[in-house]
């Protein structure tokens, strides 16, 4: 790929962690930011991108002008309005793509009806971005997912990205696995958290462990990973957190164990009747006396 077929002029509507770190990581490539929209140019993320940028703050009706590439760094529910505003300032032939991993193209239908001299493409890079500066660090290598014209996956690429294919009819699930990898994990070390406090054990203790259950589960896979009592059907092990958690933590603990039996590939009737009877276990001060 050579860079003479990467747009060189680029627009952000959207000053949010993932559009700028998309853009700082196009500066790097000799590509110049001529403009930075977001809810108003006087807003303070709008004018701390477009300085972090060396840029410009402009209205999103007016964002286009004289730039080849035009990101979309929207909520996802903005992305169709976004989108169709820009399209008076749209050069010809732009490329307009959105960040998006719940959208596709979809998102574009109403610019297309406005402007079909223009090109789309989505590209939603499968990483988190706590801040610009660990963004910037994290896209290297990270997975992207990518749509629409061929020239979204070689600006994917350029910024050292692998990416993947996928249609408008996957998109739902294949966000849904997202959140699950990363909103359901952290939520997870969440309760790992309350339960390690609540016993007076660090939170830190569980680091290795987590650590080497997420590289064991993508080097063997989930299945072949899995320890524990549910993989062992340790049935007496289960009825006993089930019985010294609280009701919140006893519902998430049931629901996972539930994952976890289904890992085995095997019918354990008597797993599935406790997991069903949980609600039924008395709380923990009611236990009987050991």
């Amino acid at each position: 790929m050579t860079l003479a077929r990467i747009p060189r002029t680029v627009a952000l509507v959207g000053p949010g962690r993932a559009g700028t770190t998309i853009a700082l990581a196009l500066l790097d490539h000799d590509v110049e930011v001529v403009a930075v929209a977001g809810r108003a140019p006087d807003a303070g993320s709008t004018t701390a991108a477009a300085v972090a940028l060396s840029s410009r703050a402009a209205l999103v009706s007016e964002v286009g002008r004289g730039a080849g590439l035009v990101i979309i760094a929207t909520p996802d529910r903005a992305i169709d309005q976004a989108a169709l505003t820009t399209a008076p300032s749209l050069e010809k032939n732009a490329l307009v793509i959105h960040l998006a991993g719940s959208r596709g193209l979809d998102a574009f239908q109403r610019l297309r009806e406005a402007r079909p001299d223009v090109r789309v493409g989505a590209l939603h890079p499968l990483q988190s971005f706590p801040s610009a500066s660990a963004g910037l660090e994290r896209l290297p290598g990270a997975w992207a997912a990518v749509a629409g014209d061929p020239m979204t996956t070689e600006i994917a690429q350029l910024l050292g990205l692998r990416t993947f294919e996928l249609p408008d009819s996957e998109r739902v699930r294949y966000h849904a696995a997202a959140v699950v990898a990363s909103n359901h994990l952290v939520a997870l070390l969440g309760q790992v958290e309350r339960l390690a406090q609540s016993c007076g054990v660090p939170f830190e203790a569980f680091r290795s462990l987590v650590q080497a259950s997420v590289d064991n589960a993508f080097v063997l896979g989930p299945a072949e990973a899995l320890t524990g009592p549910i993989s062992r059907g340790d049935l007496t092990t289960v009825e006993q957190h089930l019985l010294a958690l609280d009701p919140g933590d006893r519902d998430a603990y049931r629901a996972l164990a539930r994952e976890a039996a289904r890992l085995t590939s095997r019918r354990d009737t008597a797993i599935d009747r406790l997991l069903d009877d949980v609600m039924a276990a008395p709380p923990p001060d009611q236990l009987p006396d050991a």
